[in-house]
């Protein structure tokens, strides 16, 4: 059964639709990867997503319900969004930041400090722990963001179903990190969560997404599994720029290389 769903999805600005009529729908346990070019509305359908952005048309229900009509505290407490850029300047600790996550629930001090040391490890940032923010480097941030951001809907027992939302959550990552990263993030939503996050890295889309939304022009262009949405006409015509696709040695998932 779908957690999430968006029904003809339409988000404008100045009477210019940045997304148009999109279409898609998640499951708990499943992790969909949105790609595109720059300018495609990719932030802009997380934002419509999570009940950001006004919709001109269609509607997005989160179990059932339309998420516009759910309280903050109620989507706070379903419902974490990691977006592009997290600017602090405060002097939290890392575990001060990662506990501010858990101010919507009722769990209690322990508790509360055992899922951010959860959620903390799970992000290979638990050395971080004391460390002051704004002296960390950019990688180390971001990191520390996502882990408060999955602290935030970390246990479902209380409130049943989770969404989380990462608008590329890669930025400033090495490449173990970048891996490392879509491990935890892939483990997060097999634990019951439908993870949607928008990438620019296609081998991590093909890597490790269950389902892949390529936009383009604010239109869905196609959608579906990495085999069938990373061919190589989807990429030209995506992307505008020509490309082989070839299999991954060790997986067989799909490999998209710039021609020279």
């Amino acid at each position: 059964m779908s957690m999430l769903q968006a029904n003809g999805v339409t988000v404008c600005v100045d009477r210019r639709a940045l997304i148009s009529a999109i279409d898609f729908e998640i499951a708990a346990g499943e992790l969909v990867c949105i790609i595109g070019p720059n300018g495609a509305g990719k932030s802009t359908l997380l934002r419509a997503l999570c009940g950001e952005a006004s919709l001109a048309a269609g509607q997005v229900s989160f179990k059932g319900e339309p998420i516009s009509g759910y309280s903050p505290q109620r989507r706070a407490r379903q419902l974490a969004v990691l977006p592009q850029h997290n600017p602090l300047s405060f002097a939290f600790t890392g575990f001060e930041l990662v506990a501010l996550a858990r101010n919507p629930h009722g769990t209690g001090i322990v508790r509360d400090r055992e899922i951010c040391q959860q959620a903390m490890a799970a992000l290979d940032v638990t050395h971080l722990a004391e460390r002051l923010y704004p002296t960390l480097s950019g990688g180390e941030q971001q990191r520390l963001q996502l882990a408060r951001v999955m602290a935030q809907i970390w246990s479902g027992e209380e409130e049943g179903d989770r969404l989380l939302l990462l608008d590329e959550p890669a930025t400033s990552l090495d490449i173990a990190h970048q891996y490392e990263m879509m491990k935890a993030v892939r483990a997060f939503a097999r634990s019951g969560v439908a993870v949607v996050m928008t990438v620019h890295d296609l081998a991590l889309a093909s890597g490790y997404s269950d389902r892949i939304l390529a936009l383009k022009d604010g239109h869905s262009m196609a959608y579906g599994d990495a085999h069938s949405v990373l061919t190589a006409e989807n990429m030209q015509a995506l992307y505008g720029y020509g490309v082989t696709v070839v299999p991954h040695p060790v997986t067989g998932k799909p490999l998209v290389l710039a021609d020279e």
